[in-house]
């Protein structure tokens, strides 16, 4: 559904991008990771058609996105992560508009803003202006007006950020609903448990290159099933094991402060790069 090609992009002599490449299949739920200035936000804005690339290819659903920029902007609904949403205008007028843009008929866009709105849950308050919403209820307009125009993918960036636990986790199980329904999902995000919970594969994306590509749990594994933070000093220092038996014999005798924990993404990208995903 998504094909990448030895794509690259420099911005004068900053490389953003060299020469990456990655496959995201029909239906899967694609988490993409890495820290701030990693790529990660220029490697959608080729896709989506607002960057020109320097090198390399990129198709959407089979349309590549420099040479049939139009076909392929048709494919994909986004949900940005600053809510770019007319706060003046009730929720429906907000979706009307944006089928307009899309040259949808007016029985199509009433037709899918009532399907949508059900399907989020916000029904009963489509004639509400969108000023008087919570954030979670605006990121899940966002979520309905990304898929008026029935779109095959759904680019998500940071889609539950500044949204507390619940919330997030309400948005999660929407996100899985859109990919169970046959939608592809490409997400970017800095909660490193929300890529665990919701990706079939993960990409870590570090000074413009891949620097790996998995599912969350070959990833894990690799890294190891058990991990102990040593704290001495002020500094942590983490050691990975692959049983509880290893990490409690390695605890034998210390008495250092320490947090014993199962492994996460975190971890893994930690000693791919140096670097917290959120940095």
């Amino acid at each position: 559904m998504i094909n990448i090609e030895k794509l690259s992009k420099n911005y004068k002599k900053n490389e953003a991008l060299k020469d990456i490449s990655l496959t995201v299949k029909k239906g899967e739920l694609f988490a993409y990771l890495g820290p701030n200035g990693a790529g990660k936000t220029t490697t959608i804005r080729i896709l989506t058609g607002l960057t020109h690339k320097t090198g390399g290819t990129a198709y959407l659903n089979g349309f590549d996105i420099s040479k049939e920029t139009l076909k392929a902007k048709r494919q994909y609904g986004v949900v940005p992560q600053s809510t770019n949403l007319d706060h003046e205008l009730s929720v429906y007028e907000n979706l009307y508009i944006h089928g307009l843009l899309y040259h949808m008929q007016g029985a199509k866009i009433k037709e899918r803003i009532d399907m949508l709105l059900s399907y989020v849950a916000l029904k009963d308050r489509k004639k509400s202006p969108v000023k008087e919403l919570s954030g979670g209820m605006k990121r899940r307009v966002l979520i309905a007006r990304a898929l008026l125009h029935e779109p095959v993918i759904l680019f998500l960036d940071e889609p539950t950020v500044g949204l507390d636990a619940t919330i997030r986790r309400r948005i999660w199980g929407l996100i899985k609903k859109i990919q169970q329904d046959g939608t592809t999902v490409f997400l970017t995000t800095h909660y490193i448990e929300e890529a665990e919970f919701l990706a079939d594969r993960v990409a870590f994306i570090d000074k413009g290159t891949i620097v790996a590509v998995g599912t969350p749990h070959h990833l894990m594994e690799k890294q190891g099933a058990w991990a102990i933070d040593l704290i001495e000093n002020g500094q942590v220092e983490t050691q990975y094991f692959n049983t509880r038996e290893d990490a409690d014999q390695y605890n034998v005798n210390r008495h250092k402060s320490y947090t014993l924990r199962r492994v996460n993404l975190e971890d893994v990208f930690l000693t791919l790069t140096g670097k917290k995903v959120t940095e």
